[in-house]
């Protein structure tokens, strides 16, 4: 019989050497003859704790209510009560005596005695801490009392524990009795081993053992006692000792002292159930208590309730115990928020108390559920998450970042809302470092490219602020493919002037990726044409970058002069005044009008642009998902925005899987009819006509100009993962090219379409017939031939006078001859 009970209670096991556990240090306190030793798990080392009791013999009555406990632990669940794990029995051989003990295993707790010296909480924060382990220890005496119809027997500090999460539940089942009044063994375990009951927290009936009493009592008379003697200890801060001490109720709260006195009632049939206790609102009610229960319920809630409480919760965390809120409240909204049962503006209240937290923690606690969250559909999910990426950002590996995160951000690039397109655009600023060589150049970029011709100027200055910062994470040949093409081209061409004024300073920042030729041929012409720019800051701009640039042509004059040879960088670094250049692209893409955590999902606000790009202008940074307008100061608002320009003068058509179906969706919202975008000004257009004039080209021995390809790579370079942007080989060949109108674009060359024509090997001379040769550079400014007829010169100057009329003088001349 001893055998079959011991494997009953044993579970699996049938001794120490089978226990999955690994035993550790015990407690300094356990409730009766129980050890309580911290343990840990053999598979994967999750913590557990173990308790453990031990017998002299096989018949020890420890042993007998040690057996009792661990099969009511086994078989009563409840929130509030001890979660079971693991049960066995082993037999030590101590010389001629036997000694057994039995092992529990449970989720990993501590003493309530000991945990509350180590929080060490005082005033109010404490109050509502042992309201909260109070109302959880009411409702599983309650459970017990009412719904099982059980009797506890010693409920009193030392049978209350504290989880990881600083939940109270309640443990030492050894005494548990079932109660019938009408059956008189149904205290049989009670009657049996009350021994086991410190006589101090024993009521009056059962120190006379008056068991006819007892059964006459309501079921919750002797636990209703032990409550009492738990919030005496609780609040007096001692061990009950004896019984005349709870009559010391000076240190008991006044809200809660009524009821105190009616849980000590002499008369058992007058005490107060435990769960009438719970209805006390007066002491249970405040805001830690409320704010858990809210959590715990949410799924009941409704979407009111909650974006109320979730926008409450981020200064209502400051004032709960910063303990609890980092143990209990975290994990509870991190699960929330991970299973969709959380309103967005959670987030930040999620990553608010993850401030709080070592960067060990947060990495453990925090960011697996952000990385999930990237997955979610919810839009003003994604809203927050990029809104407040900055706090979380350089936590993330690279890895994850080029693995989970980047497939679903990115996805915000092509969004009917222009709002998302552009926090999608700045968070690149944090996520562009941890991207791989092949993300960005196969597909970041490629995005990048549909951005910076976006119907939104906002948008398209800060892809270009964007494009400098990232610079350095591109490899050499795409750098020169990518820069001087978004910058010149579309950037400084572009008719919202905080655009332009982003492009030269975005040029003078990556200023060392450029060889001197490249400065000289294609670099300054575009710039020096803003120095007349109808903006005021572009204009100062343009003229710091055109000295800043001219300087670097001057220095390579000096030693080419002097015969040196050497190659040294001669980027910003070099430059006096220019050292602070890359500040203007950080301070534009993160800076956002204030602390992101104080930013509301539907709250509009108006950050600036770049301070370097212009002072008097700024973008609408709005936080709704309304389309985003752009405000502009007085000088720009001379030269409206313009429509979206056409990737054909860009840095390449998008590929590779990226649609442009949301091209004719303007915006994404039906009910706002898009903004008719009048034609620029005629002074910027007279200085984007002069931009598009063909800039001469050297000859070819020059190193650093782009020349044109004969053919595509071939396949068995397949292993340049940047082989589309990657800058082509220098032409061979000297034969010149027929006609630009025969020229085609190579689609896997996303820059193709504004690289530079190739230069000619041709030596420079004058056409003799009258058509134009696009492989001379001056034909178009020429003479013009001799002709018998007189016609207007085909050149493209400035101005429109016609050219002179030589002809007809030389048939003047020959007819007055006849």
């Amino acid at each position: 019989m001893f055998k079959f009970l011991k494997g009953v209670v044993g579970g699996s096991g049938t001794g120490l050497k089978d226990l999955p556990y690994n035993i550790g240090e015990p407690y300094s306190s356990a409730w009766g003859s129980w050890v309580h030793y911290r343990g840990t798990s053999k598979d994967d080392g999750t913590p557990v704790s173990i308790f453990a009791l031990t017998g002299s013999n096989a018949n020890d009555g420890h042993l007998a209510a040690g057996r009792n406990g661990v099969k009511r632990l086994r078989t009563v669940r409840h929130p509030n009560i001890l979660s079971f794990l693991h049960s066995t029995e082993a037999e030590n051989f101590d010389g001629s005596t036997t000694k057994v003990t039995i092992y529990i295993v449970t989720e990993p707790v501590m003493p309530l005695s000991e945990k509350l010296k180590e929080l060490g909480l005082k005033g109010t924060q404490r109050d509502e801490y042992y309201a909260w382990g109070l109302h959880r220890i009411a409702k599983a005496v309650s459970f017990l009392n009412n719904d099982c119809k059980l009797v506890h027997g010693n409920v009193c500090v030392a049978s209350v524990v504290v989880t990881q999460t600083l939940d109270w539940k309640l443990h030492a089942f050894d005494v548990l009795s079932e109660f019938d009044g009408n059956n008189e063994s149904s205290v049989g375990p009670m009657l049996q081993y009350d021994w086991l009951i410190g006589a101090q927290y024993k009521p009056m009936e059962m120190l006379k053992s008056d068991w006819t009493s007892i059964r006459k009592s309501p079921p919750w008379a002797i636990d209703s006692w032990g409550l009492g003697c738990l919030i005496y200890e609780l609040f007096s801060c001692t061990k009950l000792s004896k019984t005349e001490e709870l009559r010391n109720t000076a240190s008991i709260p006044k809200s809660l002292l009524p009821d105190y006195q009616r849980l000590l009632s002499s008369m058992p049939a007058r005490r107060l159930n435990s769960s009438k206790l719970l209805e006390n609102g007066e002491y249970f009610q405040n805001k830690l208590l409320e704010t858990i229960q809210f959590m715990e319920i949410l799924n009941l809630k409704d979407s009111v309730e909650k974006d109320t409480f979730f926008r409450k919760l981020p200064n209502l965390a400051e004032q709960l115990p910063r303990e609890i809120v980092l143990k209990k409240l975290l994990p509870l909204l991190a699960s929330a928020l991970e299973f969709g049962s959380a309103a967005a503006p959670a987030l930040t209240a999620l990553l608010k108390m993850g401030s709080w937290l070592s960067n060990e923690e947060f990495s453990i606690k925090v960011l697996p559920t952000i990385v999930k969250l990237f997955a979610a559909n919810d839009r003003a999910i994604r809203v927050s998450l990029l809104q407040h990426i900055d706090q979380y950002g350089e936590s993330l590996s690279s890895q994850i970042v080029d693995e989970q995160v980047y497939a679903h951000v990115a996805t915000g690039f092509s969004d009917t809302s222009s709002f998302l397109r552009e926090l999608t655009l700045k968070s690149m600023l944090v996520l562009a470092p941890k991207l791989s060589h092949r993300t960005i150049s196969g597909s970041l970029l490629k995005y990048l490219s549909k951005l910076q011709v976006d119907e939104e100027p906002a948008i398209r200055t800060n892809t270009t602020i964007l494009l400098g910062n990232i610079a350095s994470y591109l490899n050499e040949g795409t750098r020169k493919r990518v820069l001087i093409n978004a910058f010149t081209v579309r950037a400084l061409r572009d008719t919202f002037s905080p655009a332009r004024g982003a492009g030269v300073m975005a040029l003078s920042a990556t200023s060392s990726y450029y060889d001197v030729t490249e400065i000289a041929t294609r670099i300054l012409p575009n710039i020096v044409v803003l120095t007349i720019d109808p903006d005021s800051n572009v204009r100062s701009k343009a003229f710091q970058a055109v000295d800043q640039f001219l300087q670097i042509v001057k220095q390579h004059h000096d030693k080419t002069s002097t015969g040196d040879t050497s190659t040294t960088s001669m980027g910003t670094s070099s430059i006096p005044g220019n050292a602070g250049l890359l500040g203007w692209a950080m301070s534009s893409l993160t800076h956002k009008g204030g602390k992101a955590s104080e930013q509301s999902s539907n709250a509009p606000a108006s950050v600036p642009v770049a301070s370097a790009v212009s002072d008097a202008s700024s973008i609408a940074d709005s936080s709704s998902m309304t389309p985003v307008h752009i405000r502009v100061g007085a000088d720009a608002a001379d030269h409206p925005v313009p429509v979206s320009p056409t990737s054909t003068d860009g840095w390449g058509e998008l590929e590779n899987g990226i649609h442009e179906g949301n091209g004719s969706d303007k915006d994404g919202w039906d009910d706002i009819e898009p903004q008719e975008e009048p034609k620029p000004s005629p002074s910027l257009a007279n200085i984007q006509a002069a931009q598009r004039r063909p800039v001469s080209q050297p000859k070819p021995q020059v190193t650093g100009l782009r020349g044109k390809t004969t053919s595509k790579m071939s396949k068995d370079d397949d292993e340049d993962l940047w082989g589309s942007v990657a800058a082509p080989a220098p032409r061979a060949t000297s034969q010149p090219s027929n006609s630009r109108a025969n020229r085609t674009v190579d689609d896997d060359d996303p820059w193709a379409a504004i690289a530079a024509p190739a230069p000619s090997a041709k030596p420079l001379n004058v056409k003799r017939s009258g058509a134009l040769d696009d492989n001379d550079p001056w034909a178009a400014i020429a003479a013009p031939v001799p002709t018998a007829t007189a016609r207007p010169s085909i050149g493209r100057g400035r101005g429109t006078k016609p050219a002179p009329r030589l002809g007809a003088q030389r048939v003047n001349r020959t007819s007055s001859g006849m």
